[in-house]
């Protein structure tokens, strides 16, 4: 059964301020997230971050939350990874 990905506001304002390549990469692998939500073991965050998981698309991230009962993956931060977790100290 299909998942729904939605963005927050800052999410929003990430993807749209990546480069066109790297955008493309990180909604390919949404859409596939999509469908393949079942098969994911969620990765959880630690510290500032606990309350997130994480997708991993080469060097960025995708800081996410899920609800199981609804199948939606709420998108939160999107960013490269030495950048992601300086973003909420």
């Amino acid at each position: 059964m299909r998942w729904t990905v939605e963005f927050d506001e800052r999410a929003r304002r990430d993807i749209v301020a990546l480069d066109a390549s790297v955008r493309r990469r990180i909604l390919d692998k949404l859409s596939w997230f999509e469908l393949h939500g079942d098969e994911i073991t969620a990765l959880p965050l630690h510290g500032d971050w606990r309350e997130f998981s994480k997708l991993r698309v080469g060097d960025w991230r995708i800081a996410y939350t899920h609800a199981v009962s609804g199948r939606t993956i709420t998108v939160h931060y999107i960013d490269r990874r030495d950048r992601m977790y300086k973003r909420r100290k």
